[in-house]
């Protein structure tokens, strides 16, 4: 089935794509996340008709490419965010959310795929984001990721708080490492043991099989002395 993306969805497209899903995947994930709804023709001409509005935002020459890249390199972008006490969001901000940004503070339309950000942010900071306009023309623009209520720390300690989170990733990484090991020697004596007691247990059956031996022989040379002699 057809359906239109409300929300950027990894491996599937971005906000506003029209895409086609199975139903069992609509209905039972995007559906109930209200990541997405069905694309019907009502829908689909509503998002064809704000496409074409915005469109005529965008730049049809290098001249406007020119004009909308020293527009953007004066802006600057804020996006208050929920963070916790190291920085890290709870979220991210994406290439779409920037180009919602861009239209809804400057009007520019500029190609969400054409934002270069490999990766959506995930920490408080500043950033300067590429962004191509048109054919060799480029712009960066600035932005701002704060945490709500509040405002950004200085760039020392940005850096420390991400080293002070890296740190604690490696720790727990060591920790369940260590822990992993020690579960692995438990294992590996365990078997060792085992190995140990079967050839005990071998040994000890040899043992009591020779002893049974040895007592039938010694049953067998036992001479009658009230036997006549052959």
């Amino acid at each position: 089935m057809d359906i239109i993306l409300l929300k950027d969805v990894e491996k599937v497209g971005l906000r506003g794509d029209v895409v086609s899903v199975s139903r069992g995947y609509m209905r039972n994930f995007l559906g109930p996340r209200k990541l997405a709804h069905e694309a019907t023709p009502a829908r689909v001409a509503e998002l064809e008709k704000r496409d074409a509005q915005r469109a005529r935002h965008e730049a049809q020459s290098f001249d406007d490419a020119q004009k909308i890249a020293e527009a953007l390199g004066k802006a600057e972008l804020r996006f208050d965010v929920n963070a916790g006490p190291q920085g890290t969001l709870f979220g991210s901000v994406t290439a779409t959310d920037l180009a919602d940004e861009i239209w809804e503070k400057l009007k520019i339309r500029v190609d969400r795929r054409k934002i270069d950000l490999a990766d959506p942010i995930k920490r408080i900071g500043r950033y300067a984001i590429p962004v191509e306009i048109f054919t060799d023309v480029t712009a960066e623009v600035r932005t701002l990721v704060v945490p709500e209520g509040g405002e950004l720390p200085p760039e020392e300690e940005l850096e420390a708080m991400e080293e002070a989170e890296k740190a604690a990733e490696e720790a727990e990484a060591e920790a369940v490492a260590e822990q992993q090991a020690a579960v692995e020697a438990e294992v590996e004596q365990f078997v060792a043991e085992e190995e140990t007691v079967e050839p005990e247990e071998e040994a000890g059956e040899a043992e009591d099989a020779e002893a049974e031996v040895v007592e039938a022989e010694s049953d067998e040379q036992v001479v009658d002395p009230d036997a006549e002699p052959s």
